[in-house]
């Protein structure tokens, strides 16, 4: 990203104000013939309003609407702010691992480097680029994740201070040996190194994947790398190694020491 796109990034604070100063890129007339205003699109709107627009029609797949927020930005001179804020709903607004976020990056790559940003051609990778974010899988699962475990960590700190239980504490608890996610103590941990829990360990109960488990292909090459270890492993070991996760006990594990 350039300086000169850095420093005319502008979004508005939870409290409505202005995070950064924004130069106005208020060149040449509107529409309708009159000087444009300090951040006024070309059709006579506030880019802020254009710009949430746009965000709010990705989230709720409107292809029609998010096309055209998306072309009046470009075609005003304010697509260096159309780039970065779809850049963010790639990870605001759309579901996680969707191949969107490289589609939008390609598009805006010839946009902005191989066209002018408000040229007919800069306008047609807006309008896909639009187009392509508000057809993806829409979901707020990162922000809302987000704003969950902040919310929990201020709670679990305010306990603490408290010498009180939390209320509500993260997924994952306290990470205790002996515990829910008691495998994760492998080798690769001081505690587990500790324990002395080596590479049969890790095998039989670290590796393990699932719910979908390994293809045909992948358990029969861990099958055989296990027969033939020197590590002496039973039947019942292997099968347990290359079987797939329960979905309903993701991580409960037997006790093969026992």
């Amino acid at each position: 990203m350039s300086d000169d796109r850095q420093s005319r990034q502008a979004t508005f604070g939870h409290d409505g104000s202005v995070e950064a100063e924004t130069p106005p890129d208020a060149v040449g007339a509107n529409d309708f013939g009159e000087q444009k205003a300090s951040n006024e699109t070309d059709g006579g709107y506030s880019r802020y309003a254009v710009s949430s627009l746009l965000q709010k029609a990705v989230r709720r797949s409107d292809e029609e609407v998010a096309a055209w927020a998306a072309w009046e930005l470009a075609r005003s001179g304010y697509a260096w702010n159309l780039w970065d804020r779809l850049t963010l709903y790639i990870v605001e607004d759309l579901q996680a691992g969707d191949t969107v976020a490289l589609t939008i990056e390609r598009y805006e790559t010839l946009a902005t480097e191989r066209w002018e940003p408000d040229s007919w051609k800069g306008r047609l990778c807006a309008i896909h680029a639009a187009l392509a974010a508000a057809r993806a899988q829409s979901t707020r699962e990162a922000a809302n994740a987000d704003a969950y475990f902040s919310t929990v960590a201020e709670e679990r700190a305010a306990a603490f201070e408290r010498g009180e239980s939390p209320h509500v504490t993260f997924p994952a608890g306290d990470l205790e040996v002996g515990g829910t996610y008691d495998l994760i103590f492998d080798g690769h941990t001081g505690e587990g190194s500790k324990l002395g829990r080596d590479t049969r360990f890790f095998k039989l109960h670290g590796a393990r994947v699932g719910p979908e488990g390994e293809s045909e292909l992948s358990a029969n090459w861990q099958r055989l790398s296990m027969v033939l270890d020197s590590i002496d492993y039973t039947e019942t070991e292997i099968n347990h190694a290359i079987s797939p996760v329960d979905p309903d006990a993701k991580w409960d594990e037997p006790d093969f020491e026992a």
